[in-house]
């Protein structure tokens, strides 16, 4: 009886506690805060960044991008196997070598900076003057410019790739309806598909992606002031610039500036077109920070000053330390990094 009694005390007791176990379980949702003002306009501005840059002329393969690969760290693709793709364009340094100039394969010095290859392929067009449509075509520049890699011909090299079995292997993978796929489109191509992967993300990706966290507050500073004070007229779209070209020096002779030791024409030495004179295609800003030195010439070291003489020679602006200092900032959030299976 006693039993009974006790059960009966503890049921509604029970029965109460389970409601509020029930009750307890539902948590209030937070709600959610709404986009920023600064992040709709940024998302706008430089939108995503592809994953690869695709060419419907050139499809991309596992077999042409291990090949691609293999002759971009190949020094035997220069006269006296010296130098190879990556000597100026190193990967373990964000695509350049860090140098004004860079040094080819009889020590002779090119006549414009090394630009990075990250995120080239997504570019208008190659080189500062943009004589070639993409990067295949680029590819095949500097193998056989006296002054960089110096093979002294097509048929040169497909000689030298052809007395090699481990080209002969990778080739025949690459391009397996070809019965010579040892060619130099080939070669082009394949290091083309190469540089087509090397696309590479950054914080400020995540950002553009929904994560305002991501970002600092000065970091956010800098992301408005780039684009309030102008920077984003040559430097928006997904690579931040790479997309037009445009003259060095709108509101001031740019030499007078960077102190170039020579005055480059720029396009105009590919063009003869007067309307063409000092103009460039503008870089992109992605691992600008990793990049230097800053130009066509690599004439400034320090970013913080290149970031003042663009203010000044584009924008006809001067920009103040905390404006600088605040671009700086956001800038460095463009930096990414090569996928180890990328690097040698």
């Amino acid at each position: 009886m006693k039993t009974k009694s006790i059960l009966i005390y503890f049921l509604p007791l029970a029965l109460l506690t389970s409601c509020g176990s029930e009750t307890s379980t539902e948590v209030e949702k937070e709600p959610v805060a709404e986009p920023s003002e600064l992040w709709q306009k940024a998302k706008t501005l430089f939108g995503e960044l592809p994953k690869i840059a695709e060419n419907p002329e050139n499809s991309i393969t596992d077999e042409k991008v291990t090949l691609g690969k293999t002759l971009y760290f190949d020094k035997r693709l220069s006269k006296d196997n010296t130098i190879s793709c990556n000597s100026c364009h190193n990967l373990e340094t964000h695509g350049v070598d860090n140098l004004s100039f860079s040094p080819g394969n009889d020590g002779g010095l090119g006549g414009r900076n090394s630009p990075t290859v990250l995120n080239a392929a997504l570019h208008i067009a190659q080189f500062w003057d943009g004589r070639a449509k993409d990067v295949e075509e680029q590819a095949g520049g500097p193998i056989l410019n006296p002054v960089e890699m110096a093979m002294p011909s097509e048929k040169a090299v497909i000689e030298r790739l052809s007395k090699i079995d481990e080209y002969k292997d990778l080739f025949a993978k690459a391009f397996p309806e070809e019965k010579s796929p040892i060619t130099y489109t080939n070669i082009q191509k394949a290091i083309g598909a190469f540089e087509r992967k090397l696309i590479v993300p950054s914080k400020f990706d995540e950002y553009l992606a929904g994560n305002e966290d991501v970002l600092s507050q000065q970091e956010k500073d800098g992301l408005e002031t780039f684009t309030t004070v102008g920077c984003i007229t040559c430097h928006s779209g997904n690579l931040l610039g790479g997309q037009l070209f445009q003259k060095f020096g709108l509101t001031s002779n740019y030499w007078e500036h960077t102190k170039s030791q020579k005055i480059d024409e720029g396009k105009f030495d590919v063009t003869k077109n007067e309307a063409d004179k000092y103009v460039f295609k503008t870089p992109s800003l992605r691992n600008i920070e990793k990049t230097y030195p800053y130009f066509h010439d690599g004439s400034v070291e320090k970013l913080d000053d290149a970031v003042k003489i663009m203010a000044k020679t584009q924008l006809n602006k001067e920009l103040t330390d905390k404006e600088t200092t605040d671009i700086v900032a956001f800038l460095k959030t463009l930096t990414g990094e090569v996928p180890k299976e990328f690097k040698q």
